[in-house]
């Protein structure tokens, strides 16, 4: 059951006026073919609220153990959240991953692993630079700007695509292609706050 029109409709009917969100850069975001979204990570709201303000359905990353939970266990899936194993190599969640990727859709992902406890941005995992270089897709940083505080406003920045084709041509680590990402949603924070 695709529960994700629901989702979205009910999460942005109480989002959009209780935190005053405000999307820039929506235009950047490519119509079609696979896109790698890489987003800072302040709050466990992150997911919903980029999956109502990007234009495309996002296939999010979540961490196994929320599986796990009474609730999210039947309700993730048909949002079209999927489990990876954190702090190992999850074989399956990469094949899941790339899989999309190659059919065109759009993988959601938190390069930095956490949440940011200050909200201040972390350093990213390789894994966002191994999707990078592996998925056949463009990579879109994104940026989230709280703070999460009724009645303030909260802005989600899209930026323009990340080309890896130079990245993988010249086979650039996926350290490195994560640290490009990284600095690319430090920039939009700091040229939106």
């Amino acid at each position: 059951m695709n529960l994700y029109p629901l989702g979205k409709a009910l999460c942005s009917a109480i989002f959009y006026p209780f935190y005053r969100i405000k999307v820039i850069g929506k235009e950047n975001f490519p119509k079609d073919g696979g896109v790698l979204l890489c987003t800072n990570h302040i709050d466990n709201l992150d997911p919903p609220v980029v999956g109502i303000t990007c234009p495309r359905t996002v296939h999010f990353m979540a961490k196994e153990e929320l599986f796990e939970l009474p609730i999210l266990k039947s309700v993730l899936p048909n949002v079209k959240a999927f489990p990876v194993k954190r702090g190992m190599s999850d074989r399956q969640a990469m094949r899941k991953a790339l899989t999309l990727l190659k059919e065109g859709k759009v993988v959601g992902l938190f390069p930095e692993g956490t949440r940011s406890k200050d909200g201040q941005l972390q350093k990213g995992l390789a894994g966002a630079g191994f999707f990078a270089l592996r998925g056949d897709a463009v990579v879109m940083p994104c940026a989230i700007i709280g703070p999460y505080k009724p009645f303030k406003q909260l802005k989600v920045v899209y930026g323009k695509p990340i080309d890896m084709a130079p990245y993988r041509e010249r086979k650039a680590s996926a350290e490195e292609v994560t640290a490009v990402i990284m600095a690319e949603i430090q920039k939009l924070i700091e040229t939106n706050n």
